[in-house]
């Protein structure tokens, strides 16, 4: 099961060297980025709710949304983490162990390559090509749409956003191109050699499913206009902030111990020990969501306040409903774990949480007791084209564990099932596709 929005905020580390180095750029951006982790402190943080009641209703849209296939949030922070992961792979230093700890910059010297200049200018345009397919993907923009991207970078990116882009041109550009990066980067996209290093490009084979375009020189025009469309906001920024290698390496001093003459050595630790993109990215997406949610989850409540006594007779009906849709002599479905099937019964005795059946068509022999998790009723008339239905008991196969789960079919849409699993929390609620249901 892929991890839920809440699950992946929680991870979020409060301090690392990823953090550390977000934090020595906040000069760059100032008061723009906290290092919001943990998602229900983070809900306080963005929403200003203290109820708990309301916090857990967050928590639990929030999920439903962030796994909805109609809305690109998984999609997006999928891009995050494979932009980092690529990029980290082309080093050839294992420096994470150093996290929290002071690096002594100059006795790794040996065991790291900065990269060249070309393969630095492809990394830093694949990521903006990656920032703007998922700032498309979490604003339901159909097609990533480069110019729409700039407009909105300039007068409204901010928070974790604005930090993410603020610490590219200075991880991936200035620190390792120098403070002509933009003259750098125009050239190499510009040369006549260009398309088939990107194209050779680890990271950009990493990415290159999610490019738009039929072939790769459509990909590579699409990586050009994604630097275009930034390239004055790129060089807006340098000038407002005033900063430089020589100022981007003071601010990391605190942790790394640099040389004037490293700073393209610099960059490549940072490459290997930091992933910004995915960190940010996780928190983007958050807030994102969040605020969604909680507009949604309050529009409910306000909406629950008029009609306090209908819901109530709702919840009432419902109960009712559970607790007596297992009778003596009643007809259900039984699985089968060993055939992966679901059998027609009638129950005969119930004993607490056990139910003893006779499979109808077969004789007594069969008969046995049997767990509430495996037995269930179904309501045929509202059933879709694939016989299943809201509030159905199903299973669900899981590959990673190979093992059958119990669950509830939430909502659906088409040939896809939002299902919450018995025993779970709703964190792991998901969708999933026919074939993975039974």
């Amino acid at each position: 099961m892929d991890k839920s929005i809440v699950q992946l905020v929680d991870e979020l580390p409060s301090d690392n060297i990823t953090v550390k180095v977000l934090k020595a750029l906040d000069y760059v951006a100032p008061g723009q980025w906290d290092n919001l982790v943990g998602f229900d402190d983070t809900v306080r943080a963005i929403t200003g709710e203290t109820d708990a009641n309301v916090i857990q209703r967050i928590r639990d849209r929030a999920n439903s949304i962030y796994l909805d296939p109609q809305h690109g949030y998984q999609a997006a922070i999928k891009l995050y983490q494979i932009i980092d992961k690529a990029d980290a792979a082309m080093g050839t230093a294992a420096l994470a162990n150093k996290v929290g700890e002071k690096i002594s910059f100059l006795s790794f010297l040996g065991n790291i390559t900065p990269k060249a200049d070309v393969t630095q200018t492809i990394d830093l345009v694949l990521k903006i090509a990656v920032e703007i397919i998922a700032f498309c993907k979490i604003n339901g923009i159909p097609q990533p749409n480069p110019q729409e991207f700039a407009n909105t970078l300039a007068n409204n990116y901010q928070n974790a956003s604005l930090m993410r882009m603020a610490a590219l041109v200075c991880i991936d550009g200035i620190l390792p191109l120098g403070p002509d990066f933009l003259i750098k980067i125009q050239e190499i996209i510009s040369g006549a050699n260009t398309n088939d290093a990107i194209a050779q490009n680890p990271v950009f084979q990493a990415v290159n499913s999610s490019l738009p375009g039929n072939s790769p020189a459509d990909k590579v025009g699409f990586l050009s206009q994604a630097f275009n469309s930034v390239q004055g906001w790129m060089n807006g920024l340098v000038a407002k902030t005033g900063i430089t290698p020589q100022s981007i390496a003071s601010g990391l001093s605190s942790f790394i111990q640099i040389a004037d003459d490293n700073l393209d050595f610099v960059a490549a630790v940072l490459d290997q020990t930091t992933n910004y993109f995915e960190h940010t990215g996780i928190q983007t997406v958050a807030r994102s969501i969040i605020l969604q949610a909680h507009t949604l989850v309050k529009a409910e409540i306000a909406e629950e306040a008029k009609k306090p006594q209908k819901q109530d007779t709702a919840s009432a009906s419902k109960s009712k409903s559970d607790t007596s849709q297992y009778a003596v002599n009643s007809t259900v479905e039984v699985w089968d774990e060993e055939d992966e099937e679901w059998y027609k019964a009638t129950i005969q005795k119930i004993k607490d949480d056990q139910f003893y059946i006779n499979y109808i068509g077969y004789g007594s022999s069969s008969d046995e007791w049997v767990g509430e998790e495996n037995i269930r009723t179904r309501d045929i008339e509202s059933s879709d084209d694939n016989g299943f239905a809201v509030g159905q008991k199903i299973k669900c196969w899981d590959d990673e564990n190979e093992e059958w789960y119990t669950a509830t079919i939430e909502e659906i849409r088409g040939q896809q099932y939002f299902v919450h699993y018995a025993g779970y929390d709703s964190s792991y609620d998901e969708w999933l596709d026919l074939e993975e249901i039974c």
